[in-house]
């Protein structure tokens, strides 16, 4: 506590002055967190300083509170890239991130607990920079990263606004933020450091040397490159529900499922099955194949029933027997910037009419870069499809949007794709559709928003081809399939097993 405490006076994060009954006083107490490595040991025990945030009154001591953080796609994009041309990765924390942040709005807190100033005891602090628990405080720290950043001849991306490019003298640094954890990497490594360095001098930073650990996600250096794992949080997991013993089982869902709204009994206390659900939502950044169970089962969070928390714990029972399972990047992907032919592409899919419900369709794509999967997405759809076709080319527009973001993005950090992205659909109709105009009077009440495919497809900027069945990737996150099948599919789309730690 002392330390924190002395860490803020040294900030000139607050002046004392006289209280005033016009001011809105936001009160503030210490916040005791153990923080843990990626193995479950200690690292070490921190005492922080939060204001009371809903004292604030919208308006007069906040406006603007938004502040962005860096996408997972983009992180994993990054990555690929990075692994594939041998580039050095590099985590940094920067200490008490958000008292970095100037406040434009006059806030007023009460002095911290156990340290009251004994020669004006009844005085208040009005901040000058932010703290923890102000609605403003994570806005007010990226925008002083970022205008730091951009002094430092950085430029924001227009994809991300996490993603910070710099182009120097033929070298390329990309630089990664998601609130105070930062990934720093590029092609030369003595500019990297340099920058760090210049970066340290203005902010307090913790180099945590090369990336090893970030949003919960183990970084494990392997032959073929590194492997993405959430082990340490699927283990933890699995022990609060009291599922570690449990009897291991071969596919998240059994085959063939359609899952009801209505089917079973409605819990009488839906708390746990919502904890779980929520808890396997933040899973998927690494474990894709479990993406269409987790979205099944969100649809039901409301109102779930004695019958959806038997399948939330079949899926635990599923993780249970494949907790080394982790999301492979490869090194010898095809990404380095002399060889990124036919880099992008995707898979596109539906399951037509699968909902017993309302029958609307699941859309399903898996985007890779090379052979990385760097963005995946299982998502009921909106309108309901009148043929398999329809929903097909409903995924495909979807996924062509997906691509679209992913190709600026590959603009933003100075990469050129000599091809154009490929986007891989098994439904003959819809590959058809999407370049063959003849085909709009079967398409005439789909919505004008979808047909935007035809023209990049007619421009050159995407390709649509149809790929067999039995190759159909994104086929793992439409449906409940039977064990060989998926069993097939999961090997295949990027999962390997990590060595047990």
């Amino acid at each position: 506590m002392s330390e924190e405490y002395d860490a803020l006076v040294r900030n000139g994060t607050w002046e004392l002055m006289p209280s005033n009954p016009s001011q809105n006083v936001v009160g503030c107490k210490w916040i005791f967190r153990t923080k843990r490595n990626s193995d479950g040991s200690i690292d070490r025990f921190k005492a922080r300083l939060v204001a009371k945030g809903f004292h604030q009154r919208p308006g007069i001591d906040y406006y603007d509170t938004f502040s962005p953080v860096v996408k997972p796609t983009t992180i994993r994009f990054v990555l690929s890239v990075a692994v594939s041309n041998g580039w050095i990765l590099r985590q940094l924390d920067v200490n008490n991130a958000f008292l970095q942040g100037t406040l434009t709005e006059n806030v007023y807190m009460t002095q911290p607990p156990g340290f009251i100033d004994q020669d004006s005891p009844s005085h208040v602090c009005k901040l000058k920079k932010a703290i923890y628990g102000l609605k403003q405080a994570p806005r007010a720290w990226y925008q002083e990263l970022r205008s730091f950043l951009l002094q430092s001849g950085f430029t924001n991306s227009h994809a991300d606004t996490s993603l910070f490019v710099l182009k120097f003298r033929g070298h390329l640094v990309y630089f990664l933020v998601y609130v105070d954890d930062l990934i720093i990497t590029g092609d030369d490594e003595h500019l990297v450091n340099q920058y760090i360095h210049l970066l340290a001098n203005r902010f307090s930073l913790k180099d945590l040397g090369k990336l090893s650990y970030f949003l919960g996600v183990e970084i494990v250096p392997n032959s073929q490159g590194f492997l993405l794992s959430q082990r340490r949080y699927l283990i933890d997991l699995l022990a609060r529900t009291h599922m570690s013993e449990a009897k291991p089982v071969q596919t998240p869902l059994p085959s063939g499922t359609k899952i009801s709204l209505h089917s079973g009994d409605k819990l009488s206390d839906p708390t746990e099955f919502q904890a779980v659900v929520g808890s396997l939502q933040y899973l998927i950044l690494t474990r894709l194949d479990i993406a269409f169970a987790v979205n099944k089962l969100s649809q039901f969070m409301h109102t779930p029933t004695t019958e959806h928390w038997t399948l939330a714990k079949r899926l635990l029972r599923y993780l249970c027997g494949t907790p080394d399972h982790s999301l492979q990047l490869y090194c010898d992907s095809p990404l380095s910037f002399h060889a990124f032919s036919d880099a992008l592409h995707a898979y596109s899919n539906a399951d037509w009419a699968g909902d017993p419900d309302d029958f609307s369709s699941t859309s399903a794509y898996i985007v890779y870069l090379g052979r990385n999967p760097i963005s995946w997405s299982s998502k009921k759809q909106k309108t309901i499809a009148r043929s398999s076709t329809e929903a097909e080319y409903r995924s495909v527009a979807n996924t062509a949007a997906k691509l679209n973001w992913v190709s600026s993005l590959l603009c933003d950090l100075g990469i050129q794709l000599p091809t154009c992205p490929i986007i891989y659909c098994d439904n003959v109709g819809a590959t058809q559709v999407c370049s063959n105009p003849v085909f709009h009077s079967r398409m005439k009440h789909v919505a004008i928003d979808f047909h935007f495919i035809r023209d990049q497809v007619q421009k050159g900027i995407l390709r649509v081809a149809h790929v067999s069945s039995t190759d159909q990737l994104a086929d793992l996150l439409t449906k409940s399939l039977p064990r060989a099948r998926f069993l097939f599919l999961r090997d295949k789309i990027g999962l390997s097993c990590r060595a047990p730690s």
